[in-house]
């Protein structure tokens, strides 16, 4: 019930709409305006046809995965939490090897480590990124490897896009001063109309484009450093908490001896790409492929701890 509740987001709906009508438009205004007048006698036409329409099959596709996959939701207890005897509780998994586990009030139930509360969802997401309206659904740890395949599709069919509406756009202009210089004054509603969608393919393609870049280069960062904007958030506040003013600073230096900060062992970078896009070929990658969830300190994430209630 949780991911109808998810479903039924408003924001999330009015997303989902326009990421369909802005896909299908663009794909209309390339085919109809761009490449039929432009490559209406050559192969090239049906060649960019053929590509543009497979990047936006595999963008749709990938999209469709990151809507209808489950985050990575924590499965609810069949029974009410006891936590009057919480300590206890705590103990026990502390025992089986379950350090880390929290316990979520909202949900009721426990949580592995690197899970929060979704608010919209009302459900607690396995190393949750954001929640996305444009996908409606939150980014967590079994649906990020499509979200990030749905915004590299989505920047690879913007600048096709902008390429071949330039490119058309300066055909259209270069045809009509050589064929057409005795039709220089007339003004036809057609070309009002072409040049329209244009601007408007433009507009979109550049917009979009930027955007699905920047948030491109955020997931890659957080990949790569093993944070998600959550936890880098955490972190940030936990530091700022923890920093002593200059004058504490100094009266401490002088009476402590310094010490050096514990070393923490990161793991190498392909091996965080791999948990997030499997442990396949590179090739693999790229497409919305099902890949096996990640286990972290030999704890897999999608059972929860025997625990008693």
């Amino acid at each position: 019930m949780a991911s109808l509740r998810c479903r039924r987001d408003l924001c999330g709906v009015i997303c989902l709409i326009l990421t369909y009508f802005s896909v299908f438009y663009a794909d209309y205004v390339v085919i109809q305006y761009v490449l039929i007048p432009a490559y209406a006698d050559s192969l090239w036409g049906t060649l960019h046809g053929s590509l543009f329409n497979l990047v936006l099959l595999l963008l749709l596709a990938c999209h469709s995965k990151a809507v209808f996959s489950d985050p990575g939701m924590v499965p609810l207890p069949d029974t009410a939490l006891d936590f009057s005897d919480l300590r206890s509780q705590s103990s026990r998994m502390n025992e089986r090897g379950c350090e880390g586990w929290t316990v979520c009030s909202r949900c009721e139930t426990y949580r592995p480590p690197r899970a929060h509360h979704c608010r919209v969802c009302q459900r607690c997401i396995r190393r949750m990124d954001h929640h996305c309206p444009w996908i409606n659904n939150c980014v967590g740890e079994l649906n990020q490897k499509y979200f990030i395949q749905f915004l590299f599709y989505t920047g690879i069919a913007s600048l096709y896009s902008m390429v071949l509406v330039v490119w058309a756009w300066v055909w259209r202009i270069r045809n009509e001063r050589e064929g057409d210089a005795d039709k220089e004054g007339e003004e036809t509603p057609s070309k009002h109309l072409i040049v329209a969608h244009y601007i408007i393919l433009l507009v979109e393609s550049v917009l979009f484009g930027v955007f699905v870049t920047v948030i491109f280069y955020d997931q890659l960062v957080s990949i790569i450093t093993d944070e998600t904007p959550i936890e880098q958030m955490k972190n940030r506040l936990m530091i700022k908490d923890r920093r002593p003013s200059s004058s504490s600073l100094s009266s401490a230096s002088s009476q402590q001896p310094p010490h050096h900060l514990p070393h923490i062992t990161r793991k190498p970078k392909l091996a965080l790409l791999r948990e997030v896009f499997g442990r396949g070929s590179v090739f693999c990658w790229l497409l919305p492929l099902h890949s096996s969830p990640p286990s972290v300190g030999g704890i897999t994430y999608s059972a929860l701890p025997d625990y008693d209630v």
